[in-house]
C-alpha cells in the first residue's frame, strides 16, 4: 500500500498485514497507528528515491498504548546501534532525515506495541511520549 505525502491514519482493514510505502515527503509526516489488535502487523517501509530531508513519525492513537522494542540504527557513517522505547509512556516514533527505513510494528494486546526493524540516516530515530 503506498502512502499519500501527508499524514495518514492507519488502519487495520486497509494496511494490517501489508507492507506500507512511506514516500519521500514534502513535509514531516505522521502515520497514526489504530488502536492495538493482539496479532495485527503493520510494515512500514520507506520508498523514496533518496535521502528524505523530513521526518516520518508514527505514533500510537494516546497516551495508553506504547511501543515495546526498539530498532538498528545504521549512522550514514557507517556506526551501528540501537534505539529502545522505555515501554511504559513512548507513543512515539520519529525517523528523522531518513535515508531508508524498514520498521515492523505489531499488535502485542489491547494495550501495546512490538517494534522492530531497521533505519538508516544519519540522525538517529527517537521514542518520545505524545
Amino acid at each position: 500500500v503506498s502512502l499519500a505525502d501527508g499524514n495518514v491514519t492507519i488502519t487495520n482493514a486497509t494496511h494490517s498485514g501489508r507492507t506500507i510505502l512511506v514516500p519521500d515527503g514534502g513535509q514531516d509526516n505522521t502515520y497514526t497507528l489504530p488502536a492495538p489488535i493482539a496479532g495485527s502487523v503493520f510494515r512500514f517501509v520507506y520508498a523514496g528515491a533518496a535521502a528524505d530531508a523530513t521526518d516520518a513519525i508514527i505514533i500510537t492513537p494516546g497516551n495508553t498504548n506504547f511501543f515495546i522494542g526498539g530498532v538498528t540504527f545504521l549512522d550514514s557513517d557507517n556506526a551501528i546501534s540501537s534505539v529502545f522505547s522505555n515501554g511504559s509512556s513512548n507513543s512515539s516514533i520519529q525517523l528523522n532525515v531518513p535515508a531508508g527505513f524498514d520498521v515492523t510494528i505489531v499488535g502485542l494486546n489491547t494495550t501495546n506495541y512490538q517494534i522492530f526493524g531497521n533505519v538508516t540516516s544519519t540522525t538517529a530515530p527517537a521514542f518520545a511520549d505524545q
